[in-house]
């Protein structure tokens, strides 16, 4: 029997290198998880039908010689990465049916490298969420209490790792859509750099802002996941060339913003964090106080361009060329109704207040009062965090403000919601990478996190901070 709990991605290599056991009987047994777990707490939308497909091809190149790390390593996507031929929906009854007419890049290199892909997972629509409750196909429950929720957008795909269904997981972030499920799962979850990651692939909710980001048990297999990955593509235009992928060095002195969280988190929380920040001292950091004045400004900033993005990429989502369509409602009788009857009974609720959001700061009157303006405070806020490393190495936070809510907790006060990202902003704002780490739990099991921001291009200072951290 395979110890799933214990497995890393280096101790699955080993032992399929030996045949231990083999790339199928790895598959099965995430499989045999998958179904007797995944009823109750639904972080997969469906199991590919050609699972067992890709681990005979992953089993062939153990035969020949050609296996690499994540070669035969059972993995999860978020259903917003396209994998040719199959479903792919954004949790969104827009894309109910719609099936990738072409792998995602980072599909791709999965593929090339024999990762078997078991499956898509739940997420909220569009990526819109910090709950995985708007998703059009019902609620994930977060494994280490189902009664709670897994966090957002990419709460499926945490799920799937904690709950031992998926050695390792894709999501996506726009703004804490990967680090805060970490910290509400107990996980390691990488925000890498913006263009270390291709996009080509990834149905698009903020152009400026999405990343595909990793899930993992531990440091190391994140990092295994980002080093196939970062790879520059020149189909995504935002890519950056590896000649330009500058990092900094050395890697001793950590940031504090303490005023940026003086009050609205969790006593538990600010308690863990300064314990934390002691062991950071005791590992021979210098730990030192800064100011990032406009960075409290960052989630106001965000929720003016994120949703501005999102209108404009959703209008493509219109009823005509794919997806959920009232064309053929005999009911309707001009293009207009089409429109309206398509996206209104299509997209969810708070995917609609998005979308309107959006249309309103980017409107004649409204665009210089709003989305120039938070465009300038972005500005100001990437200013101040590349100005804060020419000081300090690291910056250090905690990843969520609170421990995971209950499920239909927050759901009728959106902006509660979108507080539980008001740490994650200022990195996406700012397109520097960031991981979130598991940092204890409480008396009852519920996770602590903290999380740090680097230089960008500077990933392998988070791991190795991260590594150190872990070994405590």
């Amino acid at each position: 029997m395979i110890d799933l709990k214990n497995l890393t991605i280096e101790k699955a290599h080993e032992d399929l290198k030996k045949g231990i056991f083999t790339c199928k009987d790895l598959a099965e047994a995430y499989l045999k998880e998958i179904k007797e777990k995944d009823t109750e707490l639904h972080a997969y939308l469906e199991i590919f039908n050609d699972v067992f497909e890709q681990a005979e091809f992953a089993q062939k190149k153990f035969t020949d010689g050609t296996a690499g790390l994540l070669t035969g390593i059972p993995l999860a996507i978020k259903d917003n990465i396209l994998f040719e031929g199959h479903i792919v929906s954004a949790g969104s009854k827009i894309l109910e049916n719609y099936t990738a007419s072409y792998d995602a890049s980072v599909v791709k290199l999965l593929k090339d490298a024999g990762a078997v892909l078991l499956g898509r997972t739940n997420m909220d629509e569009f990526a819109m969420g910090s709950s995985t409750q708007t998703s059009a196909y019902g609620v994930t429950r977060n494994p280490l209490d189902t009664s709670r929720v897994p966090g957002g957008s990419s709460g499926g795909s945490a799920a799937a790792v904690v709950a031992d269904m998926a050695l390792v997981a894709l999501g996506t972030e726009t703004c804490g859509s990967v680090r805060e499920p970490a910290a509400f799962c107990g996980l390691v979850g990488l925000k890498p750099t913006y263009g270390a990651l291709s996009r080509n692939g990834i149905i698009a909710m903020g152009n400026s802002l999405d990343q595909v980001s990793p899930f993992g048990k531990n440091v190391r297999d994140v990092e295994i996941v980002f080093n196939l990955l970062s790879k520059y593509d020149p189909l995504d235009s935002t890519s950056m060339p590896e000649n330009m992928r500058v990092e900094k060095f050395p890697n001793k002195k950590i940031g504090i913003p303490w005023h940026l969280f003086e009050k609205g988190v969790d006593p538990l929380i600010m308690e863990n964090f300064k314990q934390s920040v002691e062991k950071f001292k005791n590992l021979g950091y210098e730990i030192i106080g800064i100011e990032l004045p406009f960075s409290k400004y960052s989630l106001e900033a965000y929720y003016i361009i994120m949703p501005a993005e999102v209108s404009t990429n959703l209008a493509r989502f219109d009823g005509i060329r794919y997806g959920y369509s009232k064309q053929k409602d005999k009911e309707i009788t001009n293009l207009k109704e089409v429109y309206m009857k398509s996206r209104g009974e299509g997209f969810g609720i708070e995917a609609r207040r998005r979308i309107l959001l959006g249309t309103y700061v980017l409107s004649h009157g409204y665009y210089d009062a709003y989305y120039n303006k938070a465009i300038k405070v972005r500005e100001k806020i990437k200013a101040e965090v590349m100005q804060a490393f020419e000081k300090v190495d690291l910056i250090l936070t905690p990843t969520v403000p609170i421990l995971p809510f209950k499920i239909g907790e927050k759901l009728d006060d959106p902006v509660a919601m979108y507080l539980c990202d008001i740490f994650s902003a200022p990195a996406n704002l700012a397109g520097v990478p960031s991981i979130a780490l598991p940092s204890g739990k409480t008396t009852a099991g519920l996770p602590f996190s903290i999380q740090f921001m680097a230089p960008h291009f500077c990933e392998n200072s988070l791991f190795e901070v991260g590594k150190k951290f872990e070994a405590i």
